[in-house]
């Protein structure tokens, strides 16, 4: 055989084989690749879709989280309120007890101050009764001797 006829028949069975090819193998090879490219963009989207829900997520947990702070520092600025207007009301209460126990004070004073001249009234007008009757040399009756202490009273209420 010479080289030409095995050259067209080298050909014609590069085109048979190319066409059986182009006619049957290159539908499934084209439907995988574009199989595949629609998978990669598939994959290319729900990346971008989860960068974009990623970044919603953080900006919600650091509204949540800022919203929290703010918070916290209302109830950190309210307890310290609280206890600010506690130890007032405590120092209030101290101050009207203070007052109260000194007014107290102050009365009983007054009451025991009262009891100790009458005591000494009755006591001096006593030694005076006394002083006078020995004077006299003689007991003055009780009846007597009660009138003489109520106007010996008088006398040194009047000053």
């Amino acid at each position: 055989m010479s080289i030409t006829v095995t050259l067209i028949i080298q050909g014609l069975a590069f085109l048979a084989v190319a066409w059986l090819v182009m006619r049957f193998g290159w539908p499934s090879i084209i439907g995988a690749i574009e199989e595949r490219q629609k998978k990669i963009a598939d994959g290319l989207a729900a990346a971008d879709k989860g960068q974009k829900d990623l970044t919603e997520a953080t900006q919600r947990a650091d509204a949540i989280v800022r919203e929290a702070r703010d918070r916290a520092k209302q109830i950190e600025d309210q307890a310290a309120r609280r206890s600010n207007e506690a130890i007032e009301a405590a120092k209030q209460s101290a101050q009207t007890e203070g007052a109260r126990i000194v007014a107290a004070a102050r009365d009983e004073a007054a009451t025991e101050t009262g009891r100790a001249r009458e005591e000494l009234r009755k006591e001096f007008g006593s030694m005076v009764v006394v002083g006078a009757s020995r004077l006299l040399e003689r007991e003055v009756d009780a009846k007597t001797h009660a009138q003489l202490l109520d106007k010996l009273a008088e006398e040194i209420a009047r000053g």
